[in-house]
């Protein structure tokens, strides 16, 4: 009760609520203290700090409640993967999901979420995707060379059960159950082992981190600033004021793009703050360029890329440079796995990994529209890049730019049902610009189907759009 009457004054100082403002002391202090775990000696020792500091910071940040949630998560997984392997990834994945459901209908966390509020269903979110992953890489395990195996799971396969405490370290190191970003099981052992890019005996030694840590702090500086100018002058509020429905359609768009615009730099300060504190502990060391000089890539802590996202030249690159780690992990385990050998992806395993996104998100209408006008979205963006790739030079550039404000247009629309949440809201907020941002990807749908170019001969990086 104490630290809560000394921490209001700093509170209101910077205009957030006191739960708010101790989750974002106990954030900051993710980077210190990942910092510290490169000095603790051991493997064991490492493990222990991991498990402790990530306990001890959400004990502090949320209460013991949030300790006991993230016990049971973690239980789900280990005994999924010790009891019953041939099974645990489908198990683990059911079963998680079914439990972080559970506690989004209970907690209803948008809306506290909306009023300045904080409480720990985002670390439970995190948590749920670390430990399905972990569970389909053990079962993984089981799997032959010969029976088709994909990259990622050749790659991140698990050929013995880790012990508990490894699997708690892996969980909670360095706050990166807060904010992500998501790793795997097989990289926090390597790296805690010393083993692969880390080991002593690879071609060349681990990089310095610390001019790729105050990079990451200076930019979430500035994102922070950027947040607290812009989100005043542009309050979700307003899309239910009659002030709104005075002005007319240009304005109306306008609104919705600076609305989007605006929300987008909390998650880029959050995701900068959790990129610093995995740099800085090494763990987000992922290899060196090809360039000469070779240059350190930390594409592990990366969870944004700012300009990718803003100037997005196509509704398609948005999964590879929004909230990165988790649509890395919606490939590997949802989008690749409803993909039968011999067959190529569809709209269907699209559509069935964005409604996944959706709920895990939480069960408000406005993630649903939004995960599912974005498939949609995509979709009609991949009939203009078609487009694009059979035209002459001449109407590409054009084509290009229609892309280019395809996304714009689309992404900002559908942004605010993500925003909102509200089902009434958000349908009030769409007709307000006559649904502009779901008419347009059915009409590319409907286009492409009438409009088929001849499809040219690409190269592999071509075929990956």
């Amino acid at each position: 009760m104490a630290m809560e009457v000394e921490l209001e004054p700093m509170a209101a100082s910077i205009g957030v609520s006191v739960p708010v403002l101790r989750f974002l002391l106990c954030f900051a202090a993710t980077v210190p203290l990942s910092f510290l775990w490169r000095i603790v000696p051991g493997q064991l020792p490492k493990h222990l700090y991991s498990a402790g500091v990530g306990v001890s910071l959400s004990y502090l940040s949320f209460g013991l409640s949030s300790n006991l949630h993230f016990l049971i998560l973690i239980m789900i997984g280990y005994s999924s993967m010790l009891l019953f392997r041939p099974h645990c990834g489908i198990l683990t994945f059911f079963l998680g999901f079914s439990y972080l459901i559970g506690c989004h209908v209970y907690y209803m966390s948008g809306d506290i979420w909306k009023d300045g509020g904080i409480d720990d269903t985002g670390s439970l979110m995190v948590l749920t995707l670390k430990i399905i992953s972990c569970s389909f890489n053990y079962k993984d395990g089981l799997l032959k060379e010969e029976e088709g195996l994909r990259e990622a799971q050749r790659k991140y396969r698990l050929m013995k059960l880790p012990s508990l405490l490894e699997y708690i370290g892996y969980c909670l190191c360095c706050g990166s159950h807060f904010a992500g970003p998501v790793f795997e099981m097989k990289d926090y052992l390597d790296w805690t082992e010393g083993k692969g890019i880390w080991s002593k005996e690879a071609k060349r030694p681990s990089p310095s981190p610390y001019l790729a840590t105050i990079r990451a702090l200076i930019q979430a500086g500035f994102c922070m600033a950027m947040y607290l100018y812009l989100s005043p002058q542009f309050p979700l509020s307003r899309f239910s004021e009659p002030i709104y429905q005075e002005w007319g359609f240009w304005k109306r768009c306008y609104y919705q793009y600076m609305s989007g615009f605006s929300a987008r730099w909390k998650y880029y300060f959050i995701w900068s703050i959790s990129e610093a504190s995995i740099i800085i502990s090494g763990l987000g060391f992922s290899g060196w360029t090809n360039s000469s000089p070779p240059k350190p890539r930390w594409d592990r802590a990366k969870n944004v890329d700012i300009i990718g996202v803003e100037f997005a030249k196509s509704s398609v690159v948005i999964p590879t440079v929004w909230n990165i780690q988790v649509s890395t992990w919606l490939r590997h385990y949802v989008y690749e796995r409803l993909v039968q050998t011999g067959k190529k992806p569809g709209f269907i395993q699209l559509l069935a990994t964005q409604t996944i996104s959706a709920i895990w998100h939480g069960v408000y209408p406005g993630y649903i529209f939004f995960f599912v006008q974005s498939a949609l979205m995509i979709a009609g963006s991949r009939v203009i890049y078609r487009w694009q790739q059979a035209a002459a030079p001449s109407m590409a550039s054009a084509l290009v730019f229609l892309n280019f404000a395809y996304t714009l247009v689309v992404l900002n629309y559908s942004s605010v049902g993500f925003l909102v949440l509200n089902l009434n809201e958000t349908l009030a907020a769409y007709r307000s610009v006559y649904y502009i941002g779901t008419v347009l990807p059915f009409l590319m749908i409907i286009l492409g189907k009438v409009i088929k170019p001849r499809r040219p001969a690409r190269s592999k990086a071509q075929k990956e759009q």
